[in-house]
């Protein structure tokens, strides 16, 4: 294990993604995405990314997963502005796209519910399901609000396409801050998440990977992610999480550990609230160190919900940046293929300090520095204007020594129990959302836009405000420099 300092690292990114609005009272702010971004711009970072625009997932991609009855009610809630970002569309003209073997869905059961799929687009009529059935808009937790479906195909397509970057060996490290959203079932919403494209997104590294490997580090449990993969071998999910006291969402107890061909492959790692720095780096380390070397996966996908962090409006933990960060760095130094997506974090300037951070450590560089004063959200990090701000103090951490070992023994019992790598058997190889694509050549560069350098000094973005995206600048690929 060793850390490369010259990695390909694609940063995948949309200029409309904060400007969509969950309400005025709704802890989850995409505007936080904005921030991170404007941090990674005026600290410098983007010299040394490959930048990429979101595009939105198709129907046909989303389908994948959730139920095309879920995705048509989602489908109301468009944007009146949607069409704007849908010119960007025109430029990036889509790939045809086929579904995948009807035997991969059996081994993920994802197709339990005896629904067929609509290869047809979505039907625009008013005969919608009873929102309850879906709990969408049925509570504040996953509200209705104007260009949901829209803010849904960006984060999903982010995540597709960061996925085919790792694949097609564009990149070694590919980030998608706009993704993460890891509590979505197949057909409803879940804790702010309406599209898993986590899940979507594992589909597609499937696709050329025998077993991946998916990190969660979200101060919640990665239910959805877990319960989509509960039944295969193909897919390790581990999830480092707070739980009791009913904790959101409930699940994650360490004695659920997947069931049939994924029995001991959901990892699932309880927490209790004050974890420190020291004590969670400590008990990642012991444990993905064992996975990685039992599992050996050969692609991960690693969640950084950045409410896991000191500060949080909703979390319990008392995490700095450095210490959230150091997990990141960890999996890098594996030398994998890895996916790094977004998630929770729910006090926005320290989401934005984190995802700034944790971006400078996949490019093998660790930033320091105060808050640039060019940055456009520069009071959002008053007093101090610092990257990294101070824990907690005299919190107590009631993660005791004692039980965290306990823990760690018990997760080695499942390691041992599971056939290690390479014997692991090898189902059939799913279909690409990418069907005509030579995985040995590059990717046509025309596939794939990004916003051009001058939109990305100074954008800023109010929540809730309207959408100005101009096409006719026209979207050309950043390259690091």
């Amino acid at each position: 294990m060793q850390n490369e300092t010259n990695k390909r690292v694609a940063y995948f990114y949309h200029p409309q993604i904060g400007r969509y609005h969950y309400g005025k009272e709704h802890p989850m702010k995409p505007k936080r995405i904005a921030m991170a971004h404007n941090l990674i711009v005026n600290y410098g970072l983007y010299r040394n990314l490959d930048v990429y625009m979101n595009r939105q997932a198709s129907l046909k991609e989303m389908e994948k997963f959730h139920e095309p009855e879920y995705l048509q009610y989602l489908s109301q809630f468009t944007s009146v502005r949607s069409q704007i970002v849908n010119e960007y569309q025109h430029y990036n003209q889509q790939p045809n796209i086929t579904h995948f073997t009807s035997h991969i869905y059996n081994e993920f059961d994802l197709l339990d519910y005896n629904i067929p799929h609509s290869h047809e687009p979505i039907e625009t009529n008013n005969n919608y399901p009873q929102p309850n059935s879906f709990r969408v808009g049925d509570s504040t937790d996953n509200p209705s609000f104007p260009g949901l479906y829209d803010f849904c195909q960006l984060s999903a397509g982010g995540s597709i396409d960061a996925a085919h970057v790792l694949i097609s060996q564009d990149a070694e490290i590919a980030i998608n801050y706009s993704g993460g959203l890891h509590h979505a079932k197949k057909r409803e919403a879940s804790g702010f998440c309406y599209v898993n494209d986590i899940v979507i997104a594992i589909l597609e590294l499937l696709r050329v990977h025998q077993r991946v490997l998916y990190v969660d580090i979200d101060v919640h449990h990665g239910d959805g992610v877990e319960e989509a993969f509960l039944l295969t071998n193909r897919v390790m999910t581990c999830s480092f999480h707070q739980y009791g006291d009913d904790f959101f969402p409930g699940s994650g107890d360490i004695d659920s550990y997947g069931e049939g061909l994924g029995r001991y492959h959901a990892l699932n790692i309880p927490l209790k609230i004050g974890m420190n720095d020291e004590t969670f780096t400590e008990i990642f380390q012991k444990i993905i160190t064992q996975v990685m070397e039992i599992y050996r996966p050969e692609a991960v996908v690693l969640q950084c919900g950045a409410d896991s962090l000191c500060h949080d409006r909703l979390g319990g933990y008392n995490l700095s940046t450095k210490g959230h960060g150091a997990c990141v760095e960890f999996m890098i130094k594996y030398n994998v293929p890895i996916l790094v997506l977004g998630g929770g974090g729910y006090t926005i300037q320290n989401v934005a300090r984190c995802w700034a951070y944790e971006t400078g450590l996949c490019l093998n560089k660790k930033i320091d520095a105060p808050i640039p004063t060019s940055e456009i959200y520069y009071e959002y990090y008053a007093p101090d204007y610092k990257l990294h701000f101070p824990i907690k103090q005299n919190v107590e951490n009631k993660n005791k020594k004692e039980e965290l070992q306990r823990i760690v023994e018990k997760i080695y019992g499942y390691l041992k129990s599971i056939e290690p790598a390479p014997g692991i058997s090898f189902h059939d190889l799913p279909q690409s959302f990418y069907p005509d694509m030579n995985v040995e050549e590059e990717i046509n560069p025309d596939q794939r836009y990004e916003q051009t350098l001058n939109q990305f000094e100074g954008a800023h973005y109010e929540e809730g405000s309207e959408i100005l995206v101009d096409p006719s600048n026209g979207f050309s690929i950043h390259r690091r420099e």
